[in-house]
């Protein structure tokens, strides 16, 4: 409900894929699809939708973290986004 300009909905829907993604591909994502982002923005956004929800995993690779949604919660993940 809060998402008003639909960026977490776009971020969730990425994570979807099953693919990891580092802060810069969700970054380069978003900037392509419109939203006017900043790089800082977004690792703060996708953190706290870490540390909040806890359906992200975090792998961190040298100087980049890499996300991923965890298996576990795809399934809720994609019925909520199917109803949003």
């Amino acid at each position: 409900m809060r998402d008003e300009t639909g960026i977490r909905k776009s971020v969730l829907k990425l994570f979807l894929n099953s693919k990891p993604y580092t802060t810069q591909e969700i970054f380069d994502s978003l900037v392509r699809e419109g939203f006017d982002v900043n790089y800082r923005g977004v690792s703060a956004m996708v953190g706290l939708m870490n540390t909040r929800l806890g359906i992200l995993r975090i792998d961190v690779k040298g100087d980049h973290n890499v996300y991923s949604l965890k298996y576990e919660y795809k399934n809720a993940v994609k019925m909520v986004m199917d109803n949003y």
